[in-house]
């Protein structure tokens, strides 16, 4: 999930802790009352999704498929000669930590699935800060024959059991950004984007390109309507631009809109969910497109080929699906400042 906030280089934070670790580095960095809080709430999800029939499933962490994404990073292990001979192509000789487990668990939809949900870890290169750290705990939910509508109901009605903090409030990509920014994000030119940032005196990240404009609408994303969202109950907002749709289908309204939606609380993203992208072809040019941005940005490529493609091809039922970051839900109810703070061992000391 894409998190609020800036990270500081993961490489770097471990170079310093390396060298700075206490000799008593080994204890944990949460403290007992939030493990336990932690794991109740663990209970509480999986009572929600027991509850209205889902299947709880484990897919693999370490994969020959990834998620092709402009902006999430995996770690790739390399294999040996026993598992994969000298003579094997490079690509094939490579798995990646899973940054969510999408695609596996849309395989199972493509195999029969109906409702599945999985807690699992997952891995981000390059997120370490108060609300990101590179290994983390993911919630994430399947159901077929769901829409927008379904989905953000079973979203807000999750939040409200782990969070107690009322229904999710409704708002558009649009009105949020109308409200808080002062434009509309579906008609508005990078040239335009620009110059409500330099209004809004925001720092603008070194190699963010000025014909950028998703990156332009990420930014003020973060920085002028995040920090707006989700302070009397949460929020979800609905209605991305198709640029922001990563997998999730594009409605052809005048302007189009990507069938995505995000869970917000005190100011704080906690999900991110879609109308499941099902077309193959789809799938193909984004994962291209996405990867021409990847070398835009200096980032290595990303394999193309999966086999969600190859389900996708035979099948793949309708449906939303949605991936919570529970380690922020848990921050959100100890009242903690830092993830540190609710899970053991953050990276630091794994």
């Amino acid at each position: 999930m894409k998190g609020a906030g800036r990270s500081t280089s993961w490489l770097s934070m471990l170079a310093e802790a390396e060298a700075e670790a206490p000799p008593d580095d080994f204890r944990p960095t949460v403290s007992w009352d939030n493990l336990r809080l932690r794991a109740g709430l663990l209970r509480r999800v999986r009572d929600f999704f027991d509850r209205r029939g889902f299947l709880e499933v484990e897919t693999p962490i370490l994969s020959a498929d990834v998620v092709v994404d402009r902006h999430l990073d995996p770690f790739s292990v390399a294999l040996d000669e026993a598992l994969a001979p000298a003579a094997t192509a490079d690509e094939h000789r490579r798995l990646w930590l899973q940054t969510s487990p999408e695609f596996a668990m849309k395989r199972l939809l493509a195999a029969g699935a109906e409702a599945i949900y999985q807690i699992t870890r997952a891995f981000r290169r390059e997120e370490r800060g108060p609300l990101h750290n590179p290994e983390f705990t993911i919630v994430e939910w399947y159901r077929v024959g769901d829409g927008m509508d379904e989905g953000t109901t079973l979203l807000s009605d999750l939040a409200e059991v782990l969070l107690g903090r009322g229904p999710a409030d409704r708002i558009s990509y649009r009105e949020a950004f109308e409200r808080h920014v002062g434009v509309d994000p579906h008609t508005a030119d990078a040239e335009t984007l620009a110059a409500v940032t330099q209004k809004h005196q925001i720092e603008v990240p070194a190699g963010l390109r000025a014909d950028d404009r998703d990156g332009w609408l990420d930014l003020l994303m973060a920085e002028r309507v995040a920090p707006y969202l989700g302070h009397h109950r949460p929020a979800i907002v609905y209605d991305y631009p198709p640029g922001q749709a990563a997998l999730a289908r594009v409605r052809p309204d005048d302007p189009p809109v990507a069938e995505r939606f995000e869970l917000f609380a005190a100011a704080m993203e906690l999900a991110n969910g879609y109308h499941e992208l099902v077309d193959a072809d789809e799938l193909r040019r984004r994962n291209s497109e996405a990867n021409r941005l990847r070398e835009a940005d200096g980032k290595r490529r990303l394999p193309e080929t999966s086999r969600l493609l190859a389900a996708m091809d035979a099948g793949l039922p309708a449906s939303t699906g949605v991936a919570l970051g529970f380690d922020r839900v848990v921050m959100l109810a100890a009242r903690a400042k830092r993830l540190d703070e609710v899970i053991a061992f953050p990276f630091e000391r794994a």
